[in-house]
């Protein structure tokens, strides 16, 4: 048979394998930094290096550099030799690698500057967006352009987990960064509120999906089986573990979103399909750890061994907790504590930190072509990782538990709230000092694989892989397309699909009817689908497997299905309630001060939507949060964490001078407030000028501001920070600048709860209510002065 000689570009996979174990440590740094701020508040260092800046630096760093670069590397080795060809273009992959690093360069920079959208894993403003989906599809380009050459044509299951990635990551990324700019880097979402709610965790929820685990278990797919020196065990349940995950997950983020002013259907949906991911989720751990069936001996000496092993686990560990935090009883204890926390990292630090360990300690001899220059070092670095990851989440299980219980607590004689939040934070402390030593712990076992590999190139010499590869005529007689996207297995996928989908429209015993209907066609459709034939002809899937363009259509109407399904009805529904609101836009100061809170990061630690619990409306202002109250909210500001208090109804609760003081130094009025100081706020301007721009924008998105209402924004903005100015000097003789940045974030605070519609009626109520009292005691006199009855008989 003919061959072909092929020349594996192994130079851009040591350059990304080099780039992530770089931001890698970065990033665990700057995440021990924060677990120390808020263990010792007095290590903020505002503006630039304080909590609410360095955390999504954080999780930016550690997610898009340290997991991103590792994801490309192991791509991009993998699917060479998969496909038994060189990726397409060598220029595409530089433009990649160095556009990806521009990226995280520019994440590193505006962050700390305050630049952010606010929006959780997508912080990034609109500038980096762009430069963001450009370089993805170069990216996307330079994979199906390898994938359109390759040379084998069955498409193996790690390929699968990659096709799903890049298709599903491109949707996510482009709806959720839809906004309108206003300045060189600001911008708003064009989406709002409760819309905006159910969009981000529709992306932040497939960000962790599509991202930091279908990659990953590409590379599972892969490396585990290399290391192993096995095949994976078992094909079919590989198909039913793909096509479940990539089906469900896109309709899980509404739990995120449980007890909140999301509709109720939604969090319905969410929930459901939360609990079904656990069937796929734990067909990959179950086929990823019985791959390593008749090598459990070699985990007492192979690093790499061990940590694919424990990653493995950790991922059956986080694939369980996720669907147990989306049940509505568990979720309304666990959400916005520290639980919620230690849950993410179990998953990053356990599931693709492990699993990045491991395949960089693989990885890295072979392509210097020597031995790991020192696998007890490796072994220490495993066993030194694994009890910082158990100190970290451990320690989180306790504080989120102890949290989500403290803060429901009633006393029994009284009936009132048992603790006050500070008593609850002060009750964190020692499991903040825990987590920041299993943190460090972590990050020092990541020091040992740095030095590790380093020394390992340092021994040897970089590698040029060539093969030769049989060139295989093209196959005749091929099945046709409208076979395969309409033969009896699509069909049956499809059926279940809309069995699924009609769940959602009828209700009691015929939602129940639709389940039984769906799973019946999803067991018997799966077997169909693997399934030979006897005639000895290959699977429906088998045949699917070598047509990658019809495979890429699948699984995109796969992911998309959910998303439209959830997105659509929320987004007409909600535009309609943008007509009927009583709600009024912030004014020019207000969307000011709302900036501030943004740029500081204050959403970090504050949830602004109070749930339907006693206890929680007792705490936070005894009416619970209606979709009605962030509806100009662009973007929403719900939160995820509790660290400090709700905000939803702050508003009129304090005067002005209380939030001056308390900005200046927390622990002047909240003696054990772990909150950092932000002194610089007093000093720092708005920019005023951009008042226009702003009201621009935010009219752009559905934000009813009139033309007079823009026009006049800039006075109004000087006329309402001079009246804050005259306040804070009459409260408590303070001079403040009624331009500062200082005053526009109290105007927001002020605001926060208080509709002026509502309000103004709410005072025309009592003054009409004091004029008909008063009418009423005057009648009443009268009444009684011309009374004859006999006060013996009385009436």
């Amino acid at each position: 048979m003919k061959t072909e000689r092929v020349v594996y570009d192994d130079k851009i996979v040591r350059w990304f394998a080099g780039a992530s174990i770089i931001w890698g440590l970065i990033g665990m740094l700057v995440g021990v930094t924060v677990a120390l701020q808020l263990a010792a508040w007095q290590t903020n260092l505002p503006p630039y290096l304080s909590f609410g800046r360095l955390r999504p630096l954080h999780t930016n760093a550690v997610i898009f550099a340290f997991v991103g670069n590792m994801i490309f590397a192991g791509i991009y080795y993998s699917t060479q030799r998969l496909l038994k060809t060189r990726l397409a273009n060598d220029k595409l992959s530089w433009f990649h690698f160095w556009g990806w690093q521009s990226i995280i360069v520019g994440a590193t920079v505006t962050l700390p500057l305050g630049i952010t959208t606010s929006k959780e894993y997508a912080e990034l403003e609109w500038p980096i967006d762009i430069m963001i989906a450009v370089v993805w599809v170069a990216f996307a380009i330079n994979f199906f352009w390898t994938l359109a050459k390759r040379r084998e044509k069955q498409l193996y299951v790690a390929l699968w987990f990659y096709i799903a990635t890049i298709v599903t990551i491109t949707v996510l990324h482009v709806v959720n960064s839809l906004a309108i700019p206003y300045s060189a880097f600001g911008s708003y979402s064009v989406f709002g509120g409760v819309q905006d709610a159910l969009v981000q965790w529709w992306y932040g929820h497939n960000a962790v999906a599509f991202f930091l685990t279908t990659p990953i278990l590409g590379i599972m797919y892969y490396f585990l089986p290399k290391a192993v020196d096995r095949p994976v065990f078992s094909y079919r349940l590989s198909i039913v573990h793909f096509w479940g995950l990539v089906f469900i997950y896109i309709w899980a983020g509404p739990h995120h979103l449980l007890y909140t002013s999301l509709p109720e259907w939604a969090q319905t949906v969410g929930m459901v399909f939360s609990l079904m991911l656990w069937a796929p989720s734990w067909g990959g751990m179950i086929n990823g750890l019985l791959t390593l069936r008749g090598a459990w001996d070699k985990l007492r000496t192979d690093p790499v061994l061990k940590f694919f092993a424990a990653g493995v686990t950790f991922y059956g560990m986080s694939t369980f907790e996720g669907p147990l935090l989306s049940i509505k009883a568990v979720n309304g204890l666990a959400h916005y504590t520290d639980w919620i926390v230690g849950h993410v990292h179990s998953g990053t630090l356990g599931w693709n930190g492990f699993f990045a360990a491991g395949m960089f300690y693989w990885l890295y001899p072979r392509l210097w072509g020597t031995k790991l220059y020192s696998e007890k070092a490796a072994n220490y670095h495993f066993w030194i990782a694994t009890v910082g990851i158990l100190l970290y989440v451990v320690s989180m299980w306790v504080s989120g538990i102890t949290q989500g219980l403290m803060w429901r607590a009633v006393n029994e004689d009284t009936g009132a709230l048992q603790y006050t939040f500070i008593e609850t934070v002060v009750a964190m402390k020692p499991m903040y000092w825990t987590r920041m030593t299993g943190g460090t712990l972590y990050f020092i076992g990541y020091c040992m694989l740095a030095w590790n590999v380093y020394m390992t190139a340092k021994q040897g010499s970089p590698v040029e892989t060539v093969v030769e590869v049989p060139v295989e005529p093209k196959p005749e007689n091929e099945l046709s397309w409208v076979a395969l996207v309409f033969g009896k297995p699509a069909l049956v996928a499809y059926g279940t699909v809309a069995a699924v989908i009609a769940i959602g429209f009828v209700s009691g015993a015929m939602s129940i009817a639709a389940l039984v209907v769906a799973l019946g066609i999803a067991i018997g459709g799966a077997y169909s689908i693997v399934k030979g034939k006897k005639d000895g002809k290959p699977a429906w899937h088998a045949v699917l497997e070598g047509r990658a363009l019809i495979f890429t259509v699948l699984t995109v109407v796969a992911v998309l299905v959910g998303g439209i399904a959830e997105l659509i009805p929320l987004v007409v529904t909600t535009n309609e309630d943008t007509r009927l609101t009583s709600n009024v836009p912030y004014t020019a100061l207000e969307l000011h001060g709302r900036d501030v809170y943004i740029s500081e990061g204050c959403y970090t630690c504050h949830s602004q939507q109070v749930r339907p619990f006693e206890w929680e409306t007792a705490r936070y202002g005894n009416r619970v949060s209606t979709i009605d109250d962030s509806i100009f909210d662009h973007p929403f500001q719900w939160g995820s964490k509790r660290t400090g208090p709700d905000l939803a109804h702050e508003g009129g609760l304090r005067p002005d001078s209380w939030h001056w003081r308390h900005m200046i130094d927390p622990r002047a009025v909240t003696p054990d407030s772990i909150m950092p100081n932000y002194p610089h706020l007093v000093e720092d301007r708005v920019n005023l000028d951009q008042t226009e721009a702003k009201m621009r924008a935010m009219r752009t998105v559905g934000v009813p501001y009139t033309v007079d209402q823009i026009h006049s924004g800039l006075e109004d903005a000087r006329v309402d920070g001079q009246r804050i100015a005259d306040n804070l000097r009459e409260e408590a003789q303070i001079e403040a600048a009624p331009d500062s940045k200082m005053v526009a974030l109290i105007a927001y605070l002020q605001r926060l709860g208080r509709i002026p519609t509502a309000v103004a009626q709410a005072d025309e109520a009592a003054e009409e209510f004091a004029e008909d009292a008063e009418e009423l005691a005057e009648a009443r006199l009268a009444e009684s002065a011309n009374d004859t009855t006999d006060p013996e008989g009385g009436r």
